[in-house]
């Protein structure tokens, strides 16, 4: 498997340029799915010549097609804050500078094996670390920082997803797709039944919304793109081994995952013979009434090799120690939780519209493969530009709140260290942020992004900050 793999890799890199060179571009105004699923406007493209459509009619349709790619560049800045003290993961500016670029690049490819099966390969690269190594906060800053941590990943390319899709028809009636991430065009019944299995990222079918779900197009804050409560299974690159199941209907969508955990907290590998390692979603999508809006419901049960927060401070009051997660026997533990996420047009045939979350998780096991926080709430608006003769802009604003459990509280203010926080000690208050980002369409290809984010208490402690970062981001997509 790792041979063909490999090999197909390989081959679909050399012919990317030739296949790009050629590809039918002629998508005018097509609606393309995001990174996050979100559905935005694409500009018309130039459109081909007649030895390029003769070209791609020749190709199978097995044929791997480049369904387009991207180049993400992040610039942040963070000026002095206060602060009084830190840890080993506290958030701290970078050599006392506080500033960092991180870019990403990606292509992406897709195949119609047959007329109801699809294969899908997306190749990436990460440059970059993020402001205080990614650690520091509950909501971080930069959405595009892998978090390495103690995998000490290569700044090398890697697979993303790979992927088979399968969908069964359940009714005559369907719908037009256009080329987009992780999608070929054509059509898809409007009712049906799909899988997904492979190396997939449980973001791409769970906790999606149209206004907040896509740090390359929208908020850059961990806050804005997922529930921060739901600590979904993936590496530390945010991918996982699993299965995705879905009914589909006009008015609803019933989902049901099951993803490989890593062996270790934000690690970047699995036991793929243990069972015991899994985190489970179920999630119910409605669309209540003709005016757009969505709501979600979401619940999840995870199982890994997870340490508990009382028993990490048992042991330290009875060794006289520091608490240590690492430290504890760990048998295996289970986290579960509960998420609510709606979204509401307004105006702008739904380019103008406002969304928010609510999430819950128990707290008594170490948070493993997101981020460290027990509960959540976030609110935020999207405005298209239209308003000031400025269409293909975006302005957005958004508000969060995030929060710890009694025992992982506890945990942090012994002293103990977690997989993004650690002060040595702590003052307790909830994370507050707040986010604001203007989307330049500069030219046909060329987003460039100002952005504003504004942290009260990082890393849950009102000894430290608030915490100032100024962002700019250009992206370059095709």
């Amino acid at each position: 498997m790792k041979k063909l793999r490999n090999t197909f890799i390989s081959a679909t890199l050399a012919l990317a340029s030739s296949i790009t060179a050629h590809a039918d571009t002629n998508l005018s105004e097509q609606v393309v799915k995001t990174p996050g699923n979100v559905a935005t406007s694409a500009p018309t493209q130039a459109a081909p010549t007649n030895s390029a459509l003769a070209a791609i009619e020749a190709l199978p349709d097995w044929f791997p097609k480049v369904l387009g790619g991207q180049f993400n560049g992040v610039y942040q800045n963070v000026p002095g804050f206060h602060n009084p003290y830190q840890g080993p993961n506290s958030f701290a500016t970078n050599d006392g500078k506080g500033r960092d670029f991180t870019h990403t690049y990606g292509l992406y490819l897709g195949s119609q094996l047959a007329p109801t099966l699809q294969a899908y390969l997306d190749l990436e690269l990460f440059r970059g670390n993020g402001i205080s190594n990614g650690t520091g906060l509950g909501g971080f800053v930069n959405g595009d920082v892998i978090r390495a941590g103690s995998s000490d990943l290569p700044k090398t390319p890697y697979v993303a997803r790979l992927f088979l899709r399968y969908f069964l028809p359940l009714s005559p009636e369907t719908e037009k797709v256009d080329r987009a991430m992780d999608q070929l065009a054509g059509s898809q019944p409007v009712s049906r039944w799909e899988v997904k299995a492979g190396k997939i990222a449980a973001v791409d079918d769970f906790d999606l919304n149209r206004y907040a779900n896509n740090n390359r197009t929208q908020f850059l804050n961990y806050d804005f793109l997922y529930n921060t409560a739901w600590d979904y299974a993936a590496d530390t690159r945010g991918y996982s081994y699993g299965v995705v199941t879905a009914l589909v209907q006009p008015r609803w969508r019933l989902a049901f995952g099951a993803y490989m955990e890593p062996n270790t907290g934000n690690g970047a590998n699995f036991d793929f013979i243990d069972m015991r390692e899994l985190g489970y979603n179920l999630e119910l999508t409605w669309k209540p009434n003709d005016a757009g809006t969505v709501v979600r419901l979401l619940s999840y049960f995870n199982e890994s090799r997870m340490g508990s927060y009382n028993a990490a401070l048992v042991q330290g009051r009875a060794t006289s120690t520091v608490p240590d997660l690492l430290t504890v026997e760990k048998q295996g533990g289970t986290k579960y939780g509960f998420g609510l996420n709606f979204e509401q047009p307004l105006a702008d045939e739904g380019e103008t519209g406002i969304f928010g979350r609510l999430g819950w998780n128990d707290g008594g096991h170490e948070s493993w493969a997101y981020v460290e926080s027990d509960r959540h709430a976030s609110l935020g608006v999207q405005v298209n530009g239209v308003h000031w003769g400025r269409k293909e802009d975006c302005f957005g604003l958004a508000y969060g709140v995030n929060g710890l459990s009694a025992q992982h509280k506890d945990y942090l203010a012994a002293g103990g260290i977690g997989i993004l926080l650690g002060d040595g000690k702590l003052n307790y208050g909830p994370e507050h942020a707040f986010e604001a980002y203007y989307r330049v369409q500069a030219s046909r290809y060329i987003q460039v992004s100002p952005d504003f984010q504004y942290i009260q208490h990082p890393g849950y402690n009102r000894d430290r900050g608030p915490v100032e970062v100024y962002g700019l981001r250009a992206r370059l997509n095709f």
